[in-house]
């Protein structure tokens, strides 16, 4: 089966493509059935930012169509950067400059206070227009400084026992991501929609 990943980041594409492979889902990139397509992310949540993206891919094409919206959530910003952690320090700033200034925010803060984690909510349109949504969440903390040369954005802060997201392979991260939770939760209710 094939859906439009309606998404620019090839971080989130080839995280779709491992968690969907083994389940017989491909999906491919939004830039190869819609290129120039480019969605606002008006929302408050992150349910509503990932359905606008699906929505916009969906009737644009006709296909299904997956979206995701996630973000860094920290407990000593108030739940910040949020659904605004792609645009935060600005839309066009690279990551490293966004998780200086995060860093920078959270100087002082002891241990115990650095708590935070990654939210991903997933929103799938078949082409038959039928909605599936999945959240996943994954608690860690925020480092103070970065760790480690894989994974995307935020990834070299944010720790889950003494390993950076960036220090983890491809596969141990799949397996306790806020998005592979996620992908893994939207393929159970696909499955149960489709047989159902």
């Amino acid at each position: 089966m094939k859906v439009i990943a309606a998404t620019g980041n090839m971080g989130k594409l080839r995280e779709f493509a491992r968690i969907f492979a083994p389940l017989g889902i491909e999906p491919a990139a939004q830039s190869e059935v819609c290129p120039g397509l480019s969605v606002e992310e008006t929302g408050t949540t992150f349910a509503e930012n990932a359905f606008l993206k699906a929505d916009a891919v969906h009737e644009r094409t006709g296909l299904a169509a997956v979206a995701d919206d996630s973000g860094l959530c920290v407990d000593a910003l108030d739940g910040a950067p949020g659904v605004y952690s792609a645009r935060y320090a600005g839309e066009e700033t690279p990551y490293p400059e966004k998780i200086s200034r995060l860093l920078g925010e959270l100087e002082g803060v002891p241990e115990e206070r650095r708590t935070a984690r990654f939210v991903a909510h997933i929103c799938y349109i078949g082409a038959d227009g039928a909605r599936i949504d999945a959240e996943g969440t994954c608690e860690g903390k925020i480092g103070r400084e970065p760790h480690g040369d894989g994974g995307f954005g935020y990834d070299p802060i944010f720790y889950v026992g003494d390993r950076s997201f960036a220090e983890l392979s491809a596969e141990e991260k799949d397996a306790v991501s806020h998005r592979g939770k996620a992908l893994r939760e939207l393929a159970r209710k696909l499955n149960e929609h489709q047989n159902g």
